[in-house]
Parts: C-alpha cells; structure tokens; sequence
C-alpha cells in the first residue's frame, strides 16, 4: 500500500514553503499532501525558480507515490498576506489551523503519518494562544498522558524527560513515576517502530557529575535511580544516572541504542552537531505516526533559495517507513 504523508508547512514568513516546495521536486514511495497557504506558496515558488503544480486535495483519489513537480495541496487563508522573513502575529491562527487540520486527518486514518515544517512559537503567543511546541499541541490535541521527544540521527537517538520547559522548572517536573512511563514509551517504540529487539537505554542525571553523590544534587538519587531500578528489576537493560559530560564517549555509545536526557539542551547539542540536516524529530506515545525537522525557521533565509531541505526530506522517509511498518 501506498501510506498518505500529510505536511504541514508551518510558519509562511519562515522557510516552511522552501523546504516543502523543494522536498516536492523528489520523488517518494508515499503520497503526499501539504497544508498552507496557496498564495504564499505560488509566490515563493516563483521567487525560487522552482516549477511546482498545487492541485487541490481529495480524498477520494486514491494514495500513489508521489511525482515530482506535483503536489496535492490544502489551502487554508491567512489574515495579513505574508512576506518572507516578516513575522506577523495575525497569521498564528493559520499555523494552529494547519496543525489542527493535519492531527484530525491522521486520526481519522486518512493520513498516515504527519510531518511537521518549522513553526514559530513567538507569534502564536503572540496571537494570544500559548503554545510551547509541536510535542505539547498534539499532547493535548490527543489527550495523550506522556508524549517523549526523540531525536535521531543515523545511529544516535536521543529522548527528552522534559521538553520546552525553562531550566529552572526542569527539576520539578522530573518524577520517578512518569520517568518509568516515559522509559517504557521508548522501549515499545524502540521494539516495534525501529526493530530493536533489545533496546539499551542510558539515562543521564540532571546535575553536573550526576549529582556526585548528592553532593551536587539529590535528583539522580531521589528520582532517577529509583525509576531505572524498578525498570532493571523487570530485566530491562538500562544504565545510568550517566554524567552528562561523559555519556557520549565512544565507549558508552557503543553499548547504547538510545538515550533519555533530562532536559532539552543537555543531549540534544551533541546529537545536532553530528547530524544538523539530516536529523529527525519522532514524537512517541502519540495514537498517530508524527515526525519533524531539526531546525526552526530560518527567517533570514526564507525565499533566497538557501534553505536546506534535508530534514525535511529524511523526516518524509522516516514517516513512509514506520507508515509502511504498520500496515
């Protein structure tokens, strides 16, 4: 079967438009639909030299692999016509349209998998609707409970305990309960979306040195070790809490299929400096198949024809294997 990828473009003014109109010019087993604004994508396109047919969305066509230069498209309108690079908070209700519309699709079952373009997530505060990130919308878009963040790129995979948060609210949101959900969200999907039969998980501390003893902090003994004892006591092989500092030496790396840091900036610099543009973005613990890019949006790019859309395109693939993995 051919899966159906819906995307979404994102915020207009940034490189959404380039990476999706680009990523278009390939070819892909799946079908792919996109979701934006008509207008700014003709404009952009023209503005990159790129030749590109955006034939109205119906569901009653059947899914076929995607052709190059072709592109199913759903127009939704924006309030303030969009200039590339030229944030307008008036449009935020555009970008959660977009979401809105790509999360009912994929939960009806007439996409089957979602990949999401960059969004801002100023303007839409700034359209007075709070919004942290594409991990906290579909959350509660689909009531799901524990939704994990992984990263991965290539070999390296890296889940966050904590998401969007500022640092000083990460150690109050860790919790030896949730840590254990979030670890067992892994696992299942480590065994049943990336076939590893086994998976080997490190989990790094939250202080420097991973607390020395409680000398630097109490939360790897007061939270994290109790949640990787009880894992450990049910045959799970786990290690951890692992310095931070240390944990991505080639010797722990070797003996490791996936790690889950405590906050956002602690595991994901290094896995970005490996694999910038090549890096995916996988939601876990959602009902539906959600993968990303690994940058933001660019808006001193966006329409000069530099944007890379590599990302873009690996999270396309990576969503058709896990489609295809499931039906």
């Amino acid at each position: 079967m051919t899966p159906r990828i819906v995307i979404t473009s994102g915020e207009p003014a940034g490189v959404g438009p380039d990476i999706v109109l680009a990523a278009a010019q390939q070819p892909s087993p799946a079908s792919l639909v996109a979701i934006g604004n008509k207008a700014t994508f003709e404009e952009r396109a023209r503005k990159l030299n790129l030749d590109i047919n955006l034939t109205a969305y119906s569901s009653n066509v059947p899914p076929e692999p995607h052709r190059p230069g072709e592109l199913p498209f759903i127009d939704l309108p924006l309030v303030t016509p969009c200039t590339a690079g030229q944030l307008c908070p008036d449009n935020g209700g555009h970008v959660l349209a977009q979401l809105t519309l790509a999360a009912e699709l994929c939960q009806s079952g007439e996409g089957d998998a979602l990949v999401t373009a960059p969004v801002h997530k100023g303007v839409i505060n700034d359209f007075g609707v709070p919004f942290y990130g594409h991990t906290e919308f579909f959350a509660e878009h689909f009531s799901a409970d524990d939704v994990v963040m992984m990263l991965v790129a290539d070999d390296l995979r890296v889940a966050l305990a904590t998401t969007h948060l500022p640092l000083r609210d990460v150690p109050d949101a860790l919790k030896t309960d949730k840590l254990v959900r979030q670890l067992r969200i892994i696992v299942e999907a480590l065994k049943e979306q990336f076939a590893v039969a086994s998976p080997r998980i490190t989990v790094l501390g939250l202080n420097p040195h991973a607390g020395e003893a409680g000398n630097l902090g109490r939360e790897e003994i007061d939270i994290i070790a109790p949640a990787i004892s009880q894992l450990k006591s049910e045959g799970w092989d786990l290690q951890g809490p692992v310095p931070a500092d240390s944990a991505f030496t080639q010797s722990v790396r070797a003996k490791t299929d996936v790690y889950l840091a405590m906050y956002h900036d602690q595991g994901l610099p290094v896995l970005k400096a490996e694999g910038f543009g090549q890096a995916i973005n996988v939601s876990l613990g959602l009902p539906i198949i959600r993968t990303s890019v690994d940058h933001g949006t660019a808006l001193d790019i966006a329409g000069s024809g530099t944007a890379n859309s590599s990302s873009l395109e690996s999270a396309i693939r990576l969503a058709c294997d896990l489609s295809l993995g499931q039906q």
